[in-house]
């Protein structure tokens, strides 16, 4: 949503220009430290202890998850509506995705990740699914009371809150994207917070296997495991301090546009808002309209697209909708056999099914909502335009 500009180009160049773009460096030869920097500055924004930039969101989500300890036998319950990467990162520790229903607010019904917990789940991700805040304080009293984790997934939601906390805060651990379509970016990257020393140790070493051979590994209070290779650079360390300083004055002008749109909807008696689990706090990088079916839906759309004004369904987003994602379908956990969760032994008692028609309520909510994008740089009179085009869709469904 952002945009990148001067201001990333200056910072960006002041890295290049040191020489320094390996995130440890010299800091005798006065490196920046930019990433450094960066954690320190989003963990005090956030509200967290502890924060560690990584390469993508999908980075965050599997060393979040291996600071949890999650491993081969346990189930991580995630929504049916997200990003594929939400379902593969515990797959990628040999772990089983199990999909459970989203409500009216699009995100995880609580009383459906309830049903869905056994014996073997160990975390729950709620995903706060283009920038509307799931309903935390249920999911958080399913998750203590069955002695289990929970892992924000807030990588389309950065900056978004749920009753004043940062989104990504509340849970155990939170996960951000930083990639190229998010709130703020640096092309790719990704982040974790935590309050939780011991997990964010464990994500620590996780993110970087030659942890113990630099300035970063100094601290370890565990020890060290064989871990992968999610270093960030100095260059999106840089870029995402000066993004981090503009997301404000970015979510005053979505929460703005949002506001008027849904006050044009609420005075309408065929216009429904989709629920919100805090209408304030949400990023509101979208306005959710909700239908009665899937014809009302699209007929609105195809009302909308006659006055050139775009509007879009969940439904159709393909790989954010769980019958679409081929690989979990199918049981395809790896390339190689004895590395596929799927197969391996200590998964082999887990009752999760992965068919099409598994979670039909999020199904049908999907395909009777409407999505209408945010856009900060509208000008009034193409803002008014458009609130003109849906009220008189609306009129014409």
């Amino acid at each position: 949503m952002l945009e990148v500009g001067r201001d990333e180009a200056k910072a960006a160049a002041r890295v290049i220009e040191s020489g320094e773009l390996f995130r440890y460096g010299d800091p005798k030869a006065g490196h920046p430290n930019e990433c450094a920097k960066f954690e320190r500055e989003l963990a005090r924004k956030v509200g967290a202890e502890h924060s560690l930039l990584v390469t993508s969101g999908t980075a965050a989500l599997v060393c979040a998850l291996a600071g949890m300890g999650i491993g081969p036998g346990d189930e991580v319950i995630v929504p049916a509506y997200t990003f594929i990467a939400t379902p593969l990162a515990p797959l990628t520790l040999g772990a089983l995705p199990v999909m459970a229903e989203v409500d009216e607010s699009l995100t995880l019904d609580p009383k459906d990740v309830e049903a869905k917990i056994s014996r073997r789940t160990k975390a729950i991700i709620p995903v706060h699914m283009v920038g509307l805040p799931a309903n935390m304080n249920a999911i958080m009293r399913v998750a203590r009371r069955h002695k289990v984790k929970v892992l924000e997934d807030a990588a389309q939601a950065f900056g978004g809150k749920y009753r004043g906390r940062w989104l990504g805060s509340i849970g155990d651990m939170g996960a951000y994207s930083f990639n190229y379509f998010k709130n703020i970016t640096a092309g790719e990257g990704g982040a974790v917070v935590t309050n939780n020393d011991e997990m964010f140790m464990r994500a620590l070493v996780h993110h970087d296997g030659g942890l113990a051979f630099w300035p970063h590994g100094k601290p370890l209070t565990l020890p060290v495991f064989a871990g992968w290779n999610f270093r960030a650079n100095e260059i999106q360390g840089a870029m995402l301090r000066v993004q981090l300083r503009k997301i404000n004055g970015l979510l005053r002008s979505t929460r703005a546009q949002k506001a008027r749109i849904m006050r044009a909807v609420g005075k309408h008696p065929k216009l429904r808002s989709i629920r919100d689990n805090d209408l304030k706090g949400a990023c509101s990088t979208i306005a959710g309209l909700r239908f009665r079916d899937e014809e009302g839906a699209r007929a609105f759309m195809d009302r909308l697209a006659q006055d050139r004004q775009g509007s879009w369904t969940p439904i159709d987003s393909g790989r954010h909708v769980y019958s679409n994602w081929e690989a979990i379908m199918g049981k395809a956990g790896s390339y190689h056999p004895a590395l596929d969760a799927f197969k391996r032994p200590e998964n082999k008692m887990s009752k999760a099914r992965y068919e099409p028609d598994m979670c039909p309520k999020t199904l049908e909510i999907l395909s009777r909502t409407v999505f209408l994008d945010i856009r900060p740089q509208a000008t009034a009179a193409q803002e008014r335009k458009r609130l003109r085009a849906i009220v008189g869709a609306a009129d014409a469904v």
